[in-house]
């Protein structure tokens, strides 16, 4: 079980009890990014069974999850946020139990934006079978180890925001799933501290990256082209401000693949049109993509 944190050390409070409370034996992993609320000395004093690696300076959430995949022992990770809590102690047990086929290399757990609706999402229908999607949010999933660590983890580049859908494609294109999980749902609290100004400009800019380093010719100006036009029109529609971060997230974006030339390695054709497959809502039943998939497993 992998936490990162910084400085919202009452809902990491939080957040750790309902790990522990958990009926799983499980490791739980604090890394705190570099903060100055005094959270490792409440981790340190509340928490005593809990791994704590602590970074002085402050290195990015991304960074921080690549270096717990490393200091992590279990076979699978649990990851959620300092701001999201298990609401029943049996979601880590069924969980596990997901990872009952092969081709499966991470979980979507189920989960609640409990300050916006209490509607359950990335859930799999209630029907039988396997389900499969395109991606995962970040505080509420589980992966193979060994696959995160074959495929480099997650993109440092990437700083903030978009690194989990980057992170699926290339997993698919080994011919790795994400399975639509039925435990309870993760209660996500977001926290009143969440910058929407760098959420906005990083969500923005990474959409653009993740087009340089995954999409493949001749699909791939289409998909700018199309991914453009939204961004244009979510800033015409933004109020409060964000028309001006939407667009300079996109002009970022664009520049920064300059910077990235060397690291454009897109998936193939296949994998990229069954990754826009995986989008649809309710997600799709994996016996009916495993004939692809057999293409591309290794």
């Amino acid at each position: 079980m992998v936490i990162t944190t910084k400085n919202r050390k009452d809902d990491l409070h939080r957040a750790i009890a309902s790990a522990l409370a958990q009926t799983a034996d499980i490791e739980i992993l604090v890394v705190d990014d570099g903060s100055d609320d005094g959270t490792a000395e409440m981790v340190r004093a509340e928490f005593p069974a809990v791994r704590l690696y602590r970074s002085e300076q402050s290195e990015g959430l991304i960074k921080q999850r690549n270096r717990a995949a490393r200091l992590a022992s279990s076979p699978f990770i649990f990851s959620i946020d300092d701001d999201a809590a298990f609401s029943s102690p049996n979601i880590v047990a069924e969980t596990l139990a997901e990872f009952d086929h092969p081709r499966i290399g991470a979980v979507a757990i189920p989960y609640i934006d409990v300050c916006r609706s209490d509607t359950v999402n990335q859930q799999a229908p209630d029907a039988p079978g396997r389900y499969v999607t395109y991606s995962y949010i970040g505080t509420a999933h589980a992966l193979r180890r060994d696959l995160f660590l074959k495929l480099h983890g997650y993109r440092p580049f990437l700083v903030h925001q978009g690194e989990e859908r980057d992170y699926c494609v290339r997993m698919l294109d080994l011919g790795y799933v994400v399975r639509l999980g039925r435990a309870a749902p993760i209660h996500h609290f977001e926290s009143p501290r969440r910058d929407l100004k760098r959420q906005t400009i990083y969500g923005w800019r990474n959409n653009v990256l993740y087009a340089w380093y995954n999409v493949p010719m001749p699909d791939l100006p289409a998909h700018l082209a199309g991914m453009t036009f939204r961004a244009i029109v979510s800033a015409l529609n933004s109020i409060h401000g964000r028309p001006r971060h939407v667009l300079w997230g996109l002009l970022r974006g664009y520049g920064d693949c300059l910077r990235q030339l060397k690291q454009r390695d897109p998936v193939s054709r296949q994998t990229y049109r069954l990754s826009q497959k995986l989008k649809r809502p309710g997600g799709v039943p994996l016996r009916d993509v495993e004939p692809q998939l057999s293409n591309l497993f290794a």
